[in-house]
């Protein structure tokens, strides 16, 4: 049986490289992407830094969600992430690895429940486990009028 969850975002430029980004939950305030220096001002993460950031967020969530599913109790959760970005072999940058470092405090009543979600939370990981392999981008580009500028092949994408 297959279930999709879907998930829609908005990008808006602003100015240079800033772009204000709102999402499909209307309480959640835009956020401001922008690149670093030299190309952009670093007003906002961009998007290496947000990959990074989905990839801790979301194994540090799994770790608490099988901790507090077990009754342990989490005292403390902190996540550092290194990423790394390099150019490829035609000398396009490319991430070339995420390094996550999560410390959690935990207040175990019992080691074997700890141990058995040490042992499964990074499977549980939407991001992380997609990230990994590889996630299947579409690309669509057209003009203000709806007309087609540019389709990857083979691109099923209808926004």
């Amino acid at each position: 049986m297959s279930h999709e969850n879907r998930y829609s975002l908005s990008m808006e430029r602003l100015t240079g490289y800033e772009f204000e980004t709102r999402f499909d939950w209307e309480d959640v305030p835009p956020l401001l992407l922008d690149e670093p220096e030299p190309l952009g001002g670093g007003m906002g993460p961009n998007a290496s830094r947000l990959i990074g950031a989905a990839v801790a967020n979301c194994l540090s969530a799994s770790l608490v969600f099988c901790l507090e599913k077990s009754k342990q109790r989490v005292k403390g959760i902190r996540t550092d992430v290194e990423g790394a970005v390099q150019r490829n072999s035609k000398g396009r940058w490319r991430l070339a690895r995420i390094d996550v470092h999560i410390t959690v405090d935990v207040e175990a009543d019992q080691q074997k429940r700890v141990e058995r979600c040490l042992s499964l939370f990074e499977d549980y990981c939407v991001v992380t486990a997609s990230v990994s392999k590889g996630v299947q981008v579409n690309v669509l580009v057209t003009d203000p009028e709806g007309n087609e500028l540019y389709r990857e092949e083979g691109s099923p994408v209808e926004l």
